[in-house]
């Protein structure tokens, strides 16, 4: 719907322009006839070329230029010589450079053609008409000097008209560019949200299958246990998978801090779980998101015997005592989840000390987070 409106503002915004270069066109052909029209035949013959002018800044505006452009580079050109030579009007040399203009910009690939052959002919009617009329030369100058100021209105007019085309189609040309944008980050967070819910499933799987599998021969009560929990957990992620695909996916904090005791306890892990403030609502689904990610990332790399959990209003702290290796820690999935973060004020924090690794999530309130929908559209 909103590039439904988009399109349509762009559109009424070329034919504003398009109405604006033709009114401007008309304002001055109309003055220029005004001021210099001596009788009926050279009137009609400036309306002529000012209506052929018109037509053709018209299929210019609306992008089929090319089934107008030589006709009306031809009528345009043979009003301004029947003008000069017939009526000594600079008036038509309006229309004329209007369309030349717009024909050789147009025309890349035949310019210099084009500007040869223009030029020729404009040399050949100034040439004639002093011949023609036999006028002395300052008068003869007089009237080129009128005709080139003229031409100049008439090239400047398709000049300016060109730029507004050109800065409308560059703005056309920046939306659906920050359209393409706009999708290519929406699939990253598609991907992000998928990795969360199947990565997490997956591995929780995993290690409940490897601890059926251990336990096969020995407790068959807990075997059909915990296949029953892998069934449950598959078919929640099958739930989360089709309501994440209809946008409707939202994490509760207090389950999944339950869910991650549960996990991290049945993988032989102490947990201890110290709850303060509620979070405010709005902000608990993120740290949702954060601490399935962290517990995935606990079962998966790390050797923890104990994980401490805080939680306290819109700050969330993960830590546990079995991390591997040495260096600065790699955030890896939790990445994605901090840039998140950041878009709604928030901060997300990794932090590695010997085998003690932490990590810590905060939000402001809902009423006190900056507004970033603009950023979000």
């Amino acid at each position: 719907m909103a590039s439904e409106l988009t399109d349509e503002a762009q559109g009424r915004l070329r034919r504003l322009s398009l109405e604006i270069v033709s009114a401007s066109v008309t304002a001055i052909g109309v003055l220029l006839i005004v001021s210099q029209a001596q009788g009926w035949p050279d009137t009609v013959l400036m309306g002529a070329g000012l209506a052929a002018t018109l037509l053709v800044v018209s299929f210019w505006g609306r992008g089929r230029f090319t089934t107008v452009a030589l006709p009306g580079l031809v009528l345009t050109a043979a009003v301004w010589a029947a003008g000069a030579l017939a009526f000594e009007t600079t008036a038509a040399a309006f229309g004329f450079a209007v369309v030349a203009t717009l024909v050789v910009s147009e025309s890349a690939e035949r310019r210099r053609a084009l500007c040869a052959g223009l030029a020729a002919v404009v040399v050949a009617v100034l040439v004639l008409k002093p011949v023609l009329s036999a006028e002395s030369l300052p008068t003869s100058a007089l009237y080129v000097f009128a005709t080139v100021c003229v031409a100049v209105a008439g090239i400047a007019m398709a000049i300016l008209a060109q730029g507004v085309q050109e800065l409308i189609t560059e703005l056309d040309r920046a939306r659906r560019h920050e359209a393409e944008v706009a999708v290519m980050r929406e699939r990253v967070r598609f991907a992000g949200d998928l990795h969360d819910i199947q990565g997490h499933t997956l591995h929780v799987v995993k290690l409940k299958v490897a601890l059926a599998r251990k336990l096969l021969h020995s407790d068959l009560a807990r075997v059909e246990h915990e296949l029953d929990e892998v069934h449950t957990l598959v078919g929640d992620t099958i739930t989360e998978t089709k309501e994440l695909a209809h946008a409707q996916r939202s994490l509760n904090l207090a389950a999944e801090l339950e869910n991650a005791k549960n996990l991290l306890e049945a993988a032989g892990i102490a947990v201890h779980v110290e709850r303060g403030a509620e979070p405010a609502p709005g902000t608990d689904a993120l740290l949702g998101q954060v601490l399935r990610e962290t517990t995935t990332n606990i079962l998966r790399h790390s050797d923890a015997a104990q994980v401490w959990v805080t939680l306290d209003g819109g700050a969330l702290t993960v830590a546990n005592d079995g991390a591997r290796g040495e260096g600065p820690p790699h955030l890896s999935g939790l990445a994605g989840l901090r840039d998140r973060l950041a878009a709604h004020g928030g901060e997300l924090a990794v932090e590695q000390d010997g085998t003690r690794f932490r990590t810590a999530a905060s939000l402001p309130h809902p009423d006190t987070a900056p507004d970033t929908r603009k950023d979000e559209r």
